[in-house]
């Protein structure tokens, strides 16, 4: 059997923004899921999503990524992007003008059933349920947020889906962006291998996972649990369900509570 990787869609030419080796030479493949990001640093793209599964992935065409420099939409000689805050406050504020020119340019190529995400600390959280939902679609454009934030009237605009990676304040979207793409890209099909990975680990069922042992079985003198060298496949099913459920209640109460009450 062919170790070959299979061909992900039709090719179609369109002029994109690529500025890392990955993202070259990679013509548009039509079925292929299409991630977008507008960012001032384009550099930072691929990342670490060129590393591992996701950048495997990405080499054999499972997903694509664009990268859509905010700068080259800027204002006036020095390209700016952002202006003061109108009613005064500290730091600076990402236009409206500008982002749309940017969004206008993305969403041009972009699948119109794929959703347009700004990562915002003050968005709803972000979950693997969400990942699942994005895993569905056929693609993302993800707006990576700097300085103050976005102007807010460019967000009622275009109906932009606010999403927060946790309760904190970064530099900008760019980490967030990644983390995102990865949740996501992981769940497309044949990128794991195994699909009953997904199935098992943390928050698939609602619950944290259980925990996981490999070989030597007495590790300085801790041991492996007896059940799970036990070959009953029933009963280590069960063990992990335990433990899976106690793991959960003690350390994400909020999640416990959510799972007690999902069928209610």
């Amino acid at each position: 059997m062919s170790n070959t990787p299979k061909s992900h869609g039709r090719k179609t030419i369109r002029p994109t923004l690529k500025p890392r080796d990955l993202m070259e030479q990679a013509p548009e493949l039509a079925r292929a899921w299409r991630a977008q990001v507008i960012t001032l640093f384009p550099e930072a793209f691929p990342g670490i999503l060129g590393l591992s599964l996701t950048g495997k992935a990405l080499k054999e065409g499972r997903w694509q990524l664009q990268t859509v420099p905010l700068r080259e939409f800027g204002e006036g000689k020095h390209r700016n992007v952002d202006d003061t805050p109108t009613g005064g406050g500290a730091g600076m504020v990402l236009r409206p003008d500008v982002m749309a020119a940017a969004i206008e340019t993305a969403r041009a190529t972009q699948h119109r059933a794929a959703p347009l995400i700004y990562l915002s600390p003050r968005g709803r959280p972000f979950t693997q349920g969400m990942a699942r939902d994005l895993a569905q679609r056929p693609g993302a454009t993800l707006i990576c947020g700097r300085f103050e934030g976005l102007d807010q009237r460019v967000i009622e605009q275009f109906n932009i889906t606010e999403v927060s990676m946790g309760d904190y304040v970064l530099t900008g979207g760019e980490l967030p962006a990644q983390v995102m793409l990865d949740a996501t890209v992981r769940l497309l099909p044949g990128v794991l291998g195994n699909a009953e990975s997904t199935e098992e680990e943390s928050f698939s069922d609602g619950l944290l996972e259980h925990p996981q042992y490999t070989r030597p079985s007495d590790w300085h003198g801790r041991k492996v649990p007896d059940v799970l060298l036990s070959g009953n496949h029933g009963e280590i099913a069960k063990w992990r369900r335990q433990q899976a459920e106690a793991l959960t209640q003690e350390r994400r109460p909020d999640l416990w509570e959510a799972f007690k009450n999902r069928d209610t």
